[in-house]
C-alpha cells in the first residue's frame, strides 16, 4: 500500500524538478538565503508536484492499461480504487499549495496552482488525447519549479525567472521524445497522438534539433545577465553540443532504439549536471 502511495507520485519526476527548484532558490538567493523559507518552498513544491502527479495517475488510468510501460501501476491493477486515488491527490494538493502561498509568497502559489492545471487539465485531459503539441505546451507546467524556487526568493517574475523557465521549456521536448520514439508502438496501440506516432520518428528528430539549439543562448543569458558564472556557461555549452551532436547522428543510426536510449540518457544527465553547475557557480556570478 505504502509503495503504491509513493509510486503515484511518480518520485523519479519529483527529484528532477526539486533540483530545477533547488537551483532556481540558489541563483536567486546568491547564497544568502533563509533557511526556513527555502524548507517551505522544497515541502510545498513537493506536494504540488506529487498532487498534480497523482491526478495524472488517475485521469490516465484508463490509457494505462494499454501501455507496458504502466499496466503495472496500482489503479489498472485494481490495487487502489480511483475514489481513494483521487482523495489522496486533493489532499496533497491543498497541502502544497497552502504552504505555498501561507509560508513562501502568493506569486509561487500561483504558480504551483498553474502547473497543476497545465499538467493536469491542458495536458493530460485534452492535449495528450488530441494533439501533437501535447509535448511541447505540456513543458509548460515542467519548467515551473525553478522558476517557483526563484520567485520564492525575489517575489517577482524578472528576467532571471524568465531565463530559467526557457532552460526547462526547451528541454523537455527532445528528452520525452527520446523516451516517446523508444516506446512509439505502445504509444500508438493506446491511441496517443504523439509527435513519434502521428509525423514519424524523422520528423520527431527534426524537431528535437531546434529545442536542442535554442538551450545555446539560453545558457549565454543566464551569464550575461549575471546569474552565473564563467564555469557554467562553458559546462551548459559543452553539453549542449554533446546532445546536438548525437541528435543529429540518429539520423544515420541503424539502432533506433539505442539511440533513443542513449539521448534520453544524455537529456537527464544534461538537466542535471547543469543545475547543479549553475548552484555551484552562483558565487562567481
Amino acid at each position: 500500500m505504502l509503495k503504491d502511495l509513493v509510486a503515484l507520485t511518480k518520485p523519479r519526476i519529483i527529484r528532477l524538478n526539486l533540483i530545477a527548484a533547488f537551483g532556481g532558490y540558489w541563483v536567486a538567493s546568491q547564497w544568502n538565503f533563509d533557511l526556513w523559507t527555502l524548507l517551505w518552498m522544497l515541502l510545498g513544491s513537493t506536494l504540488t508536484m506529487a498532487s498534480a502527479c497523482v491526478f495524472n495517475n488517475y485521469l490516465d488510468r484508463d490509457f494505462d492499461t494499454k501501455m507496458e510501460r504502466t499496466r503495472d501501476r496500482a489503479l489498472p491493477q485494481g490495487r487502489m480504487k480511483p475514489q481513494g486515488v483521487l482523495l489522496y491527490a486533493i489532499i496533497l494538493g491543498v497541502a502544497g499549495i497552502s504552504i505555498l502561498f501561507g509560508l513562501v509568497n502568493a506569486l509561487v502559489g500561483w504558480l504551483g496552482l498553474l502547473a497543476i492545471f497545465v499538467y493536469d487539465v491542458i495536458y493530460t485531459l485534452w492535449l495528450k488525447r488530441h494533439s501533437t503539441w501535447s509535448t511541447s505546451i505540456g513543458g509548460i507546467s515542467g519548467a515551473l519549479p525553478p522558476v517557483i524556487g526563484y520567485c520564492a526568493v525575489t517575489g517577482e517574475l524578472d528576467a532571471g525567472a524568465w531565463i530559467l523557465f526557457a532552460l526547462l521549456f526547451l528541454w523537455q521536448p527532445a528528452h520525452f521524445w527520446s523516451l516517446a520514439i523508444r516506446r512509439v508502438e505502445e504509444y500508438r496501440a493506446a491511441g496517443f497522438p504523439l509527435l513519434p506516432v502521428v509525423k514519424g520518428i524523422t520528423r520527431t528528430k527534426k524537431q528535437m534539433i531546434p529545442y536542442i539549439l535554442l538551450l545555446f543562448p539560453a545558457s549565454i543569458l543566464m551569464y550575461t545577465y549575471d546569474y552565473v558564472g564563467i564555469y557554467f556557461l562553458v559546462i551548459s555549452i559543452v553539453l549542449a553540443l554533446v546532445w546536438l551532436v548525437h541528435t543529429l547522428y540518429g539520423f544515420s543510426a541503424k539502432e533506433e532504439e539505442k539511440w533513443a536510449k542513449t539521448n534520453f540518457f544524455i537529456s537527464i544527465n544534461y538537466l542535471m549536471i547543469v543545475f547543479v553547475t549553475m548552484m555551484i557557480d552562483t558565487v562567481s556570478a
